[in-house]
């Protein structure tokens, strides 16, 4: 499905593109999901939306098949990538779960500040972005994802995610479509 509309108070929340995600191996080149990035950041910023950055310094207490509890990831690891150009009006959010509302305030930030969109890019597709894209859904904004903006180690999980979890949570669309109509609104 095509994107139909950008609301006038859309925000963007670009999540974990950051030193330690864009050195796995990705499903499609980290460098070219970086650049689209680059686009909408450009874009939000020259119509003055706002821009949320998030990234991840470690893992929850939960056990799991993957760990025994909390993990802290290294300071070099959780650096946002120079290449996002992080500005002052930025929002940055560190957090230790995989959705960028989740004990962040993000909603609160967004509610306040009258957004009704977000417009979502960044890693892990099935991570990071669909927790945050589900959150979002659930808290009553209106979702777009970027899907050339967007990867995940694991190229079923990204396809999964993509074709069959994102249209039940907003619209899809490439960055071109999203900058298109922030031109027209």
């Amino acid at each position: 499905m095509s994107i139909s509309a950008l609301d006038e108070q859309a925000a963007l929340i670009v999540i974990d593109l950051q030193v330690g995600t864009v050195a796995n191996p990705t499903a499609h080149p980290a460098g070219e999901v970086v650049a689209r990035a680059r686009e909408l950041l450009a874009a939000f910023r020259r119509r003055r939306l706002l821009v949320v950055l998030a990234n991840v310094d470690g893992t929850p207490a939960g056990r799991t098949e993957y760990s025994e509890g909390a993990r802290d990831f290294p300071p070099e690891w959780k650096q946002l990538l120079p290449e996002l150009d992080q500005q002052p009006d930025d929002v940055t959010l560190t957090r230790r779960t995989w959705s960028a509302f989740a004990g962040t305030g993000l909603a609160v930030l967004l509610t306040e500040g009258g957004v009704t969109q977000v417009v979502l890019a960044g890693m892990a597709t099935s991570f990071g972005v669909e927790s945050t894209a589900r959150d979002a859904y659930d808290l009553g904004f209106n979702v777009v994802l970027a899907l050339d903006a967007i990867t995940d180690p694991n190229p079923h999980a990204h396809d999964n995610s993509a074709t069959r979890v994102f249209p039940a949570l907003g619209q899809t669309g490439p960055v071109s479509e999203i900058i298109t109509l922030l031109g027209e609104r």
